[in-house]
């Protein structure tokens, strides 16, 4: 990857990286989760609408598009954004941050499920003992798990395995055909803003106004965060492929770590560090290339933009 690759992947995880801090401001402001996602959809459709009117891309209308982006985009957003912002009510942006490194794995078990060319082996099996083994000590589980911090990290990894299965259902039934990534991403969130439009009202009551901070934030966590970004995903997917690409799921905890540290004063413990390290490391395992005999490696597959692992 170039050196415009490189930024290009700096700027994605960054982005995602600071999605926790971002929703951290909106929910202690005041703003009730549901209407945290509600929001976040709201403006990252419309900003990626805008780009498709931009690139005067097609825009899909087929039933069977929008039927896919109805089930993908309760799985990708409107649920596990609701999940993470009311986990977020009860725990850090760092400590979210952290599990947040697990999405890979949760993504591995799904499709370990329904995509019929994936497979368990040893090496993967290990892995994600690894990584879940890796969970337990951001949670540092041997000082006893209660109150906020089990509800709280309940709620984030119930975010975390719905993007799992998110992730699995779009590589099987969503991301091929002849639509573009910007084209499929603005239908997703679309039908996720329905949704949500629907719910919030219902579960989190009439909005108030939070401020111009809260407000802020969720126009940048909305415009840049679940529009712009996953474009430039797209773009670094295109310069390095998805392999590669698929590594800011690695980084975003970095980000997310710094920033909850530098602007809201929050702590990162020793275990979140290590924890972090053991998550990454069980990833890598799990995603380890099995050995195949000679002659019977797989054909080389069509990779869409599939999006790893957004905050």
């Amino acid at each position: 990857m170039g050196k415009r690759g490189m930024g290009k992947f700096a700027v994605v995880s960054a982005i995602w990286g600071s999605s926790f801090t971002l929703i951290k401001v909106a929910v202690d402001a005041g703003v009730p989760p549901v209407w945290v996602a509600f929001f976040r959809c709201l403006f990252g459709a419309l900003t990626l609408w805008l780009l498709c009117a931009v690139g005067r891309g097609g825009v899909p209308r087929d039933r069977r598009t929008w039927g896919h982006a109805l089930v993908v985009a309760a799985l990708l957003n409107s649920v596990p954004f609701t999940l993470l912002a009311h986990g977020e009510t009860l725990v850090s942006s760092v400590l979210a941050g952290a599990l947040n490194a697990i999405t890979p794995l949760t993504t591995l078990v799904f499709a370990l499920l329904i995509v019929p060319d994936e497979r368990i082996t040893w090496t993967r099996a290990v892995g994600l003992a690894v990584g879940f083994a890796g969970v337990l000590v951001v949670l540092g589980a041997w000082e006893g798990l209660s109150g906020d911090l089990v509800a709280g990290s309940l709620a984030c990894l119930a975010a975390i395995t719905c993007y799992g299965a998110g992730f699995a259902y779009t590589r099987r039934f969503f991301s091929s055909g002849p639509h573009s990534a910007t084209a499929l991403s603005a239908v997703q969130i679309t039908c996720a803003t329905a949704q949500l439009a629907v719910a919030a009202p219902v579960i989190g009551g009439l909005p108030t106004w939070p401020g111009t901070t809260a407000v802020a934030a969720l126009g940048v966590l909305g415009a840049v965060g679940t529009g712009f970004a996953y474009v430039l995903n797209l773009d670094v997917i295109r310069d390095a492929g998805p392999t590669v690409a698929s590594t800011v799921t690695y980084v975003t905890p970095l980000w997310s770590t710094a920033l909850g540290v530098l602007l809201l004063s929050e702590t990162a413990g020793w275990n979140t560090v290590v924890g972090g390290a053991i998550v990454v490391a069980g990833v890598l395992l799990a995603r380890a290339p099995s050995a195949r005999p000679k002659g019977q490696e797989k054909a080389p597959q069509v990779v869409r933009a599939d999006k790893p692992g957004a905050g």
